[in-house]
């Protein structure tokens, strides 16, 4: 049996122009699934309706560059001279290495020497009281401004998009994020971000009486490098708000799912989307890709794209009866969302040929 998606036919997709979209896209879902090429495809007919737009990946991953033909480095760059078309590649670990929340490394010195203690974060790597006592919340050793914490790649990734927000440059930006699970820790940042802000305020409050007694205890760059590193706290903590914000906004951002007809990939998008839910990030497109149907059916036209048979293909025939099942199944979980296919090709989505035919499908 066949189930049907709602799939917009597509009058012309030699190169499709302009994208019916919020000023921030952003492609999430499970490793591997294809959201560069949704990315990519989804930046490039933007940017040919003049809309400057930037593509940024955040997968430490990277295959952007790959499916784009052309090296793309770490900061927005144009990588097409006829159309406003940027995009970057945002190394984590270079970011990280840069400090991953953007702060000075001797104004969190100085902050950490006003807590108290001798670490590169002071006492407060060891906060007794609430936090715990021996518990590393702050220091470099795992702690949350530490390189190897937790998330630390999304942490970079999340001071750099900052740097985006608003940027006058770029009328729209599409990312292409992480895997599912990096995702959501990224989305999980801006309420640890705050949490953190609060302790450490707090504790300067609770603390800068008796360390104002103890002369001597702090030279004055000390102290001048503790109060610039809480006031690089206060300002990231303003424009962290504002990202989510936007974040939040659906008249500025649609986060779209991507997945393959594939039960446990189905799973998977439900799981995100109830997360995303939870977030409050509006998600209105789902995408689902490689789908083992004819090009022509995807796109509502004839094209000269090779597509499976079914009749003369007992492997293409199987694949397609196990995807009919998933297609049926993300119909009944995804009503209310506009659901996209995009056909699996016979050959590796790379360069603007058949990154022209996926942003036809998702017009």
């Amino acid at each position: 049996m066949d189930h049907e998606l709602d799939v917009e036919a597509v009058d012309r997709i030699d190169a499709p122009t302009g994208v019916d979209a919020a000023e921030y896209v952003l492609y999430g879902g499970k490793g591997g699934v294809g959201k560069t090429t949704c990315a990519a495809a989804t930046a490039l007919a933007s940017a040919r309706d003049d809309t400057a737009t930037l593509v940024v990946s955040t997968d430490p991953a990277h295959s952007l560059s790959d499916t784009l033909e052309t090296d793309i480095p770490a900061t927005p760059t144009r990588i097409r001279e006829e159309i406003p078309l940027y995009a970057a590649e945002i190394d984590p670990e270079a970011a990280v290495g840069e400090g991953p929340l953007g702060m000075d490394d001797d104004a969190l010195g100085g902050l950490g020497q006003m807590l108290g203690g001798d670490g590169p974060m002071g006492g407060a790597g060891q906060m007794g009281g609430e936090a715990g006592a021996g518990e590393d919340v702050l220091g470099d050793e795992g702690g949350l401004l530490g390189g190897s914490m937790p998330g630390a790649d999304e942490a970079a990734a999340m001071r750099l998009l900052l740097d985006y927000v608003d940027d006058d440059r770029f009328d729209r930006v599409v990312i292409d994020t992480a895997p599912t699970g990096h995702t959501l820790r990224l989305l999980e940042l801006p309420e640890t971000m705050d949490s953190m802000v609060g302790k450490i305020l707090q504790m300067r409050e609770r603390f800068s009486g008796m360390l104002g007694n103890l002369t001597g205890m702090f030279g004055d760059d000390e102290e001048v490098d503790a109060e610039q590193g809480i006031e690089d706290l206060r300002e990231l903590s303003d424009r962290i708000e504002h990202l989510r914000s936007i974040l939040r906004d659906p008249t500025r951002t649609d986060f779209r799912i991507v997945m393959v007809p594939e039960e446990l990939s189905v799973v998977e998008s439900e799981r995100l989307l109830g997360r995303l839910g939870e977030y409050g990030v509006p998600v209105s497109t789902v995408v689902v890709n490689r789908v083992m149907q004819d090009p022509s059916e995807v796109l509502g036209e004839a094209v000269d794209i090779p597509g499976p048979n079914h009749a003369e293909c007992s492997f293409c025939a199987r694949r397609w009866e196990v995807q009919q099942r998933a297609l049926a199944r993300s119909q009944e979980l995804f009503q209310g969302h506009d659901v996209r296919r995009i056909p699996l090709f016979a050959e590796e989505v790379r360069g603007e040929r058949l990154l022209n035919v996926v942003g036809a499908c998702l017009d």
